[in-house]
């Protein structure tokens, strides 16, 4: 028996650096298993540059990407998500849509790469760190038994995940 593949949406604000870095981890890593997807509650319409050159340098594929509203996954025609993880502490802290399925929801923030200031070096020393924390936290999803976990189990296994080293701690998420 093949287990099913499980959607995974990856929600902040902009849409441009920590969730398009999830998604590509998350499309790669958990090839077969998930689908990865992303989007904003402000999207601004533009991927961060440097999200794409840290995917490109760790080997993950930066086509298909794009900065696109949460609006797009809460319709009748979107995918059902099985899980919905902010990773920016403003989206964890806004309203989200219904999503149609009830998905699983928790937060696994990680400081904006983006709001970093400096020399290129600098920015991209920022997006290597928010890459590595994404990277460790799709780890451990994947290596969660999911089918296994009955859905307290699972929750709690998520919210651990998500206060794993890197873990921004300016919002607790309410799920």
């Amino acid at each position: 028996m093949t287990e099913r593949v499980y959607n995974v949406l990856f929600l902040c604000t902009g849409n441009t650096a920590r969730s398009i870095l999830a998604e590509g981890i998350l499309r790669k890593d958990g090839a077969g298993r998930f689908n990865a997807f992303s989007a904003g509650s402000q999207p601004k319409g533009v991927v961060n540059p440097y999200a794409l050159k840290t995917l490109q340098a760790y080997d993950y594929l930066t086509e298909g990407f794009r900065s696109k509203s949460w609006e797009e996954f809460a319709g009748p025609d979107a995918p059902v998500m099985d899980f919905v993880f902010t990773v920016c502490d403003n989206a964890a802290g806004e309203a989200c849509p219904v999503w149609p399925g009830q998905p699983m929801t928790a937060h696994w923030g990680i400081e904006d790469p983006a709001a970093v200031e400096g020399s290129d070096i600098e920015k991209q020393k920022a997006f290597n760190l928010a890459f590595r924390y994404m990277r460790t936290r799709i780890s451990l999803l994947l290596a969660t038994p999911i089918a296994r976990l009955d859905k307290l189990k699972l929750k709690a296994r998520m919210q651990e995940i998500g206060e794993s080293e890197g873990a921004s701690h300016g919002h607790k998420a309410e799920a």
